[in-house]
């Protein structure tokens, strides 16, 4: 039964964006490039933000003396700039696709379907994750780790294997859960950051970062300070607020046909209305052979 829950998990965590993209799919009509592009969104920012993390932020946390376990306000200090890493790289890299590779993408619809496959990626890698860590577990769980693994390792290695049996059910659950919570989250940002184009302010690119980075740091924080079930429950009430703010932003596709100019200032209405010919002119000008 434990073997199961684990296998689930991991598989609802890697069908779970496949099931949402083909309901969204059909209900938003909007085609899959958006998701397509949305989920190359996600790996073309890993391939900064990891790097960076682990070239930069983590020896500087080293310099800084923030190293395990992290307490008070070294937790606070890691978790906001891991969060601030996160909402700079991922999403720039909506902002700059939108920009100059999706510059055809500009409505609600469209932008869901973007973020559905940027968080829907992740929520695979995870899931994929996952399933390579139950089939190593599988392998090892009574295998002699001495042979595998160098005398100064060994240690560690057993505890770690330990640890990952001993997570009860309701732990295990939590991966898929958090990866809807996530979801959620993922889509509502994609929204935010399409209103830097649809109403012409990059001040939204800013909200998305601010707020992508508050998630994440409170992710990484309460954790530490919680434990995983409180932490999942607050991030469960951050992806309701995300989504009164995903259908807040919603706004109706108005078709190119259907858009009526601006009414023109009296002025310039006067000036256009003065330069018509007048009758009497055109009867004037006809060629008469």
């Amino acid at each position: 039964m434990d073997i199961l829950i684990r296998f689930f998990n991991a598989a609802w965590m890697v069908g779970m964006p496949l099931v949402l993209g083909v309901l969204l799919a059909r209900t938003l009509r909007t085609g899959w490039r958006p998701f397509l592009i949305g989920a190359a969104t996600f790996l073309g920012a890993q391939v900064l933000h990891i790097p960076i993390n682990a070239w930069v932020l983590s020896p500087g946390f080293e310099r800084l003396g923030l190293v395990q376990p992290l307490e008070g306000p070294k937790l606070v200090l890691a978790a906001g700039a891991l969060g601030l890493s996160a909402g700079l790289f991922e999403e720039g890299a909506r902002y700059l696709v939108l920009r100059r590779w999706l510059r055809d993408v500009r409505t609600w619809r469209q932008a869901v379907m973007f973020g559905a496959g940027h968080g829907g990626l992740e929520a695979a890698v995870l899931g994929v994750l996952a399933l390579v860590a139950l089939f190593q577990g599988l392998a090892y769980r009574d295998a002699d780790l001495s042979g595998l693994v160098t005398p100064d390792r060994l240690g560690a290695a057993q505890a770690q294997l330990r640890a990952y049996w001993a997570a009860p059910a309701s732990l295990v659950a939590l991966g898929s859960a958090e990866r809807a919570i996530a979801l959620c989250i993922q889509i509502s940002l994609a929204v935010i950051v399409l209103q830097a184009f649809t109403r012409g302010n990059p001040a939204w690119l800013g909200v998305a970062i601010v707020w992508h980075a508050f998630v994440d740091a409170l992710a990484v924080a309460a954790v530490g300070i919680w434990g995983p079930y409180w932490t999942e429950a607050a991030l469960a009430v951050l992806a309701l607020v995300s989504l009164g703010v995903l259908f807040s932003l919603r706004q109706p596709d108005v078709p190119a046909d259907q858009v009526q100019a601006p009414p023109l200032p009296d002025a310039q209405l006067e000036a256009r209305q003065s330069t018509r010919p007048r009758p009497e002119a055109v009867e004037d000008s006809r060629f008469i052979g």
